[in-house]
């Protein structure tokens, strides 16, 4: 027995892949709700009610699932031209960091409809200036970027965490290491009435949209699948690898800075080192859900979203560890690859 490369993967099997790779996730974490006591569909049910049984828990997935969406977002560019950006969770917190530097005292004079835009740009610059520094290490020195980039993850946690016990801290906290608000004006727009959900989760499937529109319909996209398939070929076609690389790093980066940008304007309105529960990390699993497809990543972070939210539900009701649900989103991603695989590959005896 062997496994021989296909020529091409069908279009049936790219979309059938995902769906399967959550069906076995499910059914392989039901085995561990079994164990725990409880019963299997009826703990997956809890979930759902628990995820959107109710206008609040509606509401509140898909504010969960917003950042989501952008660090997904960022994963799947990066991932797409193979600069395997690890470091979204560094950059998500650079860009929340920045949000409330600017927010709350330089620009804060600003009028909202001036002031909002402004800092989601600045949020986004954050994040692009973090990953320039393993993409320098990787086309200068030819350093690993996932090692690169994990390190800088820690290395901006810290720094933030330094910035919030000092220069941004909020003298009005009690002490509690947080940095001060942002202005009342600089808030995003709510979605919905008295919820949390806000006009950021509208604004990530728009951008979510524009990617795939870049990615599918215009040179550049075509230039870093190109450099992510094959980089000698497309050296060879013409295509400038260190240039392709430094837009697709900017745009990675940028989306990961304006996860936390919005997730600071449109949900905590200051910064706190437990501002993001991992985010960036996750974003890789919705990016791999995704198959890396932009369009992908918004249902793989709603799914995610619903794990994460409903999981709460399930265990008050059934008794079940909310762990539950980090360990069907572990293997999602882990499924996920495995049906990957024999997309590309088939068994021959």
């Amino acid at each position: 027995m062997r496994f021989e490369r296909r020529e091409h993967r069908p279009l049936y099997m790219m979309t059938l892949a995902p769906l399967l790779a959550i069906i076995a996730a499910l059914a392989l974490a039901g085995i561990l709700i079994a164990i725990a006591g409880a019963p299997v569909f009826e703990a997956y049910r809890r979930i759902l009610l628990g995820a959107f049984g109710s206008r609040l828990s509606a509401t509140e997935t898909l504010t969960r699932a917003t950042p989501l969406i952008l660090t997904g977002l960022a994963a799947a560019v990066a991932f797409r031209a193979r600069l395997w950006n690890i470091g979204a969770e560094g950059q998500f917190y650079f860009g929340a960091i920045a949000v409330a530097a600017f927010g709350s005292k330089m620009l804060a004079g600003l009028p909202g409809p001036i002031l909002i835009p402004l800092l989601m740009i600045i949020g986004a610059l954050a994040g692009m200036i973090l990953i320039l520094v393993p993409l320098w290490l990787r086309l200068r020195f030819s350093v690993d970027e996932v090692v690169t980039s994990l390190i800088l993850n820690f290395i901006a946690v810290l720094f933030v965490s330094m910035l919030i016990d000092g220069v941004l801290k909020d003298p009005t906290a009690f002490g509690w290491p947080q940095s001060q608000a942002l202005a009342d004006h600089a808030m995003l727009p709510k979605l919905i009435a008295r919820s949390r959900l806000h006009i950021g989760f509208a604004i990530a499937i728009v951008i979510a949209a524009a990617v795939y529109f870049v990615q599918s319909r215009t040179v550049f996209g075509m230039q870093s699948r190109a450099a992510g398939l094959n980089p000698s070929g497309a050296v060879f076609a013409g295509v400038r690898f260190g240039s392709t690389l430094f837009k697709v790093a900017c745009l990675s980066g940028g989306l990961a800075g304006l996860a936390g940008a919005i997730e600071v304007m449109g949900v905590k309105g200051y910064v706190t080192t437990d501002l993001s529960p991992g985010f960036g990390y996750a974003g890789i699993v919705v990016a791999m859900l995704a198959n890396l497809n932009p369009l992908g990543v918004v249902l793989a972070a709603i799914f995610t979203a619903t794990m994460f939210v409903g999981a709460d539900g399930m265990s008050r009701s059934l008794g079940i560890p909310t762990y539950i649900a980090d360990v069907t989103v572990a293997l999602s991603l882990l499924t996920m690859l495995i049906a990957l695989f024999f997309t590309q590959y088939r068994i021959r005896r």
